[in-house]
């Protein structure tokens, strides 16, 4: 009989099927468990798609022992750069010297599209392939395989259970890159789905960051058929093929982290839509429209790079244009962090037609004003293609028609993260396709990536109204204050009387530098997010400085500006060259830098990508594609924790959104979101949440009173459904947090999260309904809340029937017995969230309570079993940290922080102490002294308690803690 995974999993292999995969069953390929490739596949196609191995097939057999290598040298260290090196193993580091005399030939593993050979390539899905061996392998539901390679893993999850979703399945997957990091060299992408969303990532992204695949015409999801149409257009043959070899790259961050990236849906789309119309040779242009974050720079890597390899364009000539210096910085260190072949820069006029002159046949990052001084046609070519990022700003006039008398017989492509304004007809007719009804060649909306999560939803907070400047008001008001006065009387009045005097006022500043630190330090830094202040201008970045040095210390904050021009050396102290200011903005990233704020006037506020950021101060008048740009940076994704960007308005920009982002687009009024909506909702959410539980007294403490309320719930739908309303009242809760309309719900709010943390999955399935709670939230669970006390029961080490009969004897029956086991239970595994055994408890702990609810154990064999898994978790208790072990280091820890102690110290000793001690049992093992990966995990967990969550950033104090715990832990 069919489970509904079973039916998932079958509905999937039978539309790979239809998609040109040939089925074999895990079991009837030619491999042991212990094979990562089908060897026999592998020679096979060696053999089919080079003649010179076909000559002689042992030729076979010298590329696969140097794969073989490759495959067994795997970690879960090395296994980003293992999978790009198989990629450069299969298409670039190929040649062999099986040529007459030794010549080295190029060998090829797949048929692709460059060699016209994908028609010889052998597609084949199996499914619960086991690896690496029989008993106690591991089971990959989907593995799909080309000429023999494992090039994607598919977990498959129930449809049935609201709170196991294909996050479950993703997460999953990053397991097994840990514990079978072979299998994954040569992946191209993972997939994963409970038969009602399908997400796709790469190796080791992190599964909260997979991505969905959609259509143009069919953007649907939450069905088997939309399951099932992403899988039909994702996954074939000759797609996979194309991401792998075009559509997927590896960069290294600025710690010098490898990471690989798999284009997004939209991206693929996009790039390719470029390239075939190049192929085709008309039309000779398109405008894009993807919303700010999602991604149009890796766009213009795909497309350039994909243009570059295909023979038939003949070695073209593709041009990346910015409008802005630190944009063409920025695109080109991507490029380079990419490991992009054959890039230029034209740094200035000179070298731009210099390279256009001569021929350069490479990818040319350069910017728009570049072309200023252009007079004549500098190339006649007609496989130059240039794409034109932020096309709307600099297409009109003179410059954009420059570059047309440059390069006359170009394709020209336009991109924008704006939609275009509804008077900006220049950027439709320059880049705007006839064949494009809409305008555009490809749209990415603002609702399109919020729905796929590539973007956050924005929110704005209005402030006081003493801070708010109402430009509206004020300009009525110095109308009717110059009513007696000429023209030209006004005129000269309004140069002191404006909008700039208001905003100068130095009273003004020091309060809205007061309510900045007031908000940044109660509402954005708990949650270990960063933020922007945006001001007017030069002078104001450092009046705001000043004064935010007075109320958070200069260490948090620091300006970023433009200081050409500065003739009075004013602005000398913040004048950095691009590597000093690139530095500055890799601290900012950094979640355990000091530096949290950026003050800014007019940099930053386009193309800046720092996911840490959330909170934008706007003290700046702007408006349209200047206003959607710069609070766009307050978007991009980041943690689960980060759930949308936050604007504070001090200017009034936000008084009228439609008037503000005056776009054609109607959604673009659904950007902003007023928190004061938030506020208005959070009594109805929280009484959604206790509608579950009428009836019961929440003042009733302790288990019993957990107890009460878990019988208001005593189904997995039932739980699912809590799960999911308490969600969305802790995401508004944590919006809003620590604001004083929240003051008189805490009491109930606090019971809710109890209950919420009692009746979650022990065994951490079911992660986008039973999410990690917002930092606020778990400060309040810190400081109210016990999840059940757990009970040491010395007695449920003998496990009899008189016992079970004192249980029930003693809780009136059964069932009550066995809900208390089972709280004090879920106390303990909550206890040690991160250790093997307790997780594997967990697992255990969900089986039991499934198997309970669908009635196939009654009350007292329910009890009985819990009784034995408390038995187990009693005795992992014993083993987790030796007693005498633990005291040693506490005892060294509180003497440490004594002699520090002082009316500074934020909290008392024992706090910090316990903090360490219980952060430290976590993440340490036996032997980790020895090991840099231990070494560098209990350094990260001391750092989060020393620095982060108590400000003691005394150096000297962080490394004499970490030597006590190297020593007595």
């Amino acid at each position: 009989m069919f489970t509904e995974e079973d039916t998932t999993e079958q509905m999937i292999l039978t539309t790979l099927q239809r998609n040109g995969w040939k089925y074999i069953p895990a079991e009837q390929l030619q491999r042991d468990y212990s094979d990562v490739y089908v060897e026999s596949m592998v020679k096979n196609a060696l053999i089919r798609l080079n003649p010179v191995i076909a000559e002689d097939e042992s030729r076979a057999d010298e590329v696969i022992f140097k794969l073989r290598a490759l495959f067994l040298s795997t970690n879960p260290q090395n296994l980003v750069t293992q999978n790009e090196t198989f990629k450069q193993f299969v298409f670039e580091k190929n040649s062999y010297p099986f040529g007459k005399d030794g010549r080295q030939v190029a060998i090829e593993f797949f048929g692709t599209e460059i060699n016209g050979k994908l028609d010889q390539n052998e597609y084949i899905v199996t499914n619960q392939w086991v690896y690496p061996k029989k008993e106690g392998g591991k089971r990959l539901d989907i593995v799909l395989l080309i000429n023999g390679f494992p090039v994607a893993v598919g977990e498959v999850k129930t449809p049935t259970r609201s709170a196991i979703t294909w996050l479950d399945g993703a997460q999953d997957i990053n397991d097994y890159e840990k514990s079978i990091p072979a299998m994954f060299v040569a992946n191209i992408f993972n997939f994963a789905t409970e038969g009602k969303f399908y997400r796709y990532g790469s190796v080791c992204m992190p599964a909260a960051k997979w991505g969905p695949w959609h259509t143009t015409n069919d953007k649907s999801d939450g069905s088997l058929a939309a399951v099932q149409g992403s899988i039909q257009n994702m996954i074939m043959p000759e797609k996979v093929l194309d991401l792998f070899q075009f559509f997927t790259l590896f960069a290294t961050d600025s710690k010098y982290r490898k990471f690989k990236v798999i284009a997004r849906y939209q991206q693929y789309e996009g790039a390719n839509m470029i390239v075939d119309r190049v192929k085709n040779g008309y039309p000779k242009k398109g405008l894009i429209w993807h919303f700010q974050g999602s991604g149009k720079s890796y766009l213009m890597e795909f497309a350039a790079v994909k243009l570059r390899m295909l023979p038939e364009l003949k070695n073209p000539t593709v041009i990346v244009v910015d409008d802005r210096l630190d944009l063409e910085s920025q695109i080109t260190a991507q490029f380079h962090s990419s490991d992009v072949a054959n890039l230029e820069t034209a740094g200035n006029i000179e070298q731009l037609m210099s390279m256009l002159r001569q021929d350069i046949r490479k990818i040319i990052i350069t910017t728009i004003y570049r072309f200023q001084g252009v007079t004549e046609e500098l190339s006649l070519r007609d496989n130059i293609i240039v794409l034109v990022d932020e096309c709307h700003r600099t297409q009109e006039g003179d410059l954009g028609r420059k570059m047309r008398t440059a390069l006359p017989n170009a394709f020209f492509f336009g991109l924008t993260g704006t939609p275009i304004n509804r008077l900006d007809k220049n950027t439709f007719v320059t880049f705007g396709a006839t064949e494009d009804r809409s305008g555009y060649m490809s749209k990415y909306s603002f609702s399109d990536s919020i729905r796929d999560h590539a973007t956050l939803p924005l929110e704005f907070e209005p402030v006081p109204i003493d801070l708010h400047v109402d430009k509206d008001t004020m300009d009525r008001e110095f109308d009717v204050l110059t009513n007696s006065l000429n023209e030209d009387e006004k005129a000269e009045l309004s140069k002191h009387v404006n909008m700039k005097a208001i905003i100068y006022n130095q009273k003004r500043i020091h309060k809205v530098c007061a309510h900045i630190a007031k908000h940044f330090t109660t509402k954005v830094h708990p949650n270990g997010y960063k933020a922007q202040v945006v001001v007017l201008d030069r002078p104001c970045c450092i009046k705001y400085k000043n004064e935010l040095d007075k109320l958070l210390g200069p260490e948090r904050s620091t300006i970023v500006m433009d200081t050409n021009d500065d003739k009075a050396d004013e602005y000398k102290e913040y004048a950095r060259s691009r590597d000093e200011e690139a530095k500055i903005l890799d601290r900012f990233r950094d979640p355990e830098d000091p530096l949290e704020i950026i003050i800014v006037c007019n940099k930053l506020l386009t193309g800046f990508d720092a996911p840490i950021l959330q909170c934008m101060y706007l003290d700046k008048p702007m408006k349209d594609h200047t206003l959607l740009q710069a609070i766009c940076r307050t978007n991009r994704t980041y943690d689960e924790g980060k759930t949308f960007g936050l604007i504070v308005d001090y200017i009034g920009i936000f008084d009228n959104v439609a008037k503000a982002l005056d776009f054609d687009e109607s959604s673009m009024k659904k950007v902003i979101t007023n928190i004061d909506e938030v506020r208005k909702q959070i009594p109805a959410l929280l009484r959604k949440c206790l509608s579950y539980f009428m009836g019961v007294d929440r003042t009733l403490e302790g288990w019993e009173g957990l107890m009460a309320a878990q019988e208001c719930l005593p189904t997995n739908d039932e739980k699912d459904q809590f799960g999911a309303d308490y969600i969305v009242l802790n995401r508004a809760w944590n919006a809003l947090s620590p604001d004083p309309a929240l003051n008189a719900l805490q009491t109930d709010y606090v019971w809710l999260t109890k209950v919420y943390e009692s009746v979650k999955p022990t065994n951490g399935s079911g992660g986008l309904i039973w999410a990690a709670l917002g930092q606020k939230t778990l400060d309040i669970v810190d400081n109210n809340l016990d999840v059940g006390e757990v009970h040491e029961d010395e007695e449920i080490l003998t496990l009899d029937a008189d016992l079970i009969d004192d249980y029930i004897a003693k809780y009136k029956d059964a069932k009550t017995a066995a809900k208390k086991v089972e709280i004090d239970l879920v106390a303990k595994i909550r206890k040690h969230t991160n250790d093997p055994k307790y997780m594997k408890l967990g697992k255990k702990l969900e089986h039991l309570r499934e198997k309970h609810e669908q009635g196939l154990i009654n009350s007292i064999e329910f009890l009985k079993r819990l009784l034995e898994l408390a038995k187990e978790a009693a005795e992992a208790e014993k083993e987790v940290v030796p007693e005498e072990e633990v005291d040693k280091g506490k005892a060294a820890l509180t003497e440490l922080f004594n002699g520090i102690k002082n009316r500074k110290t934020p909290v008392i000793v024992e706090r910090i102490v316990t903090d360490i001690d219980d952060i430290v049992k976590i993440v340490r093992f036996d032997g980790w002294q020895n090991t840099k990966t231990g070494r560098q995990e209990v350094k990260k967990a001391l750092r989060s308690v020393v620095w982060m969550k108590y400000k003691i950033k005394d150096k000297d104090v962080f490394d004499k803690a970490y030597n006590y715990i190297e020593q007595y832990y």
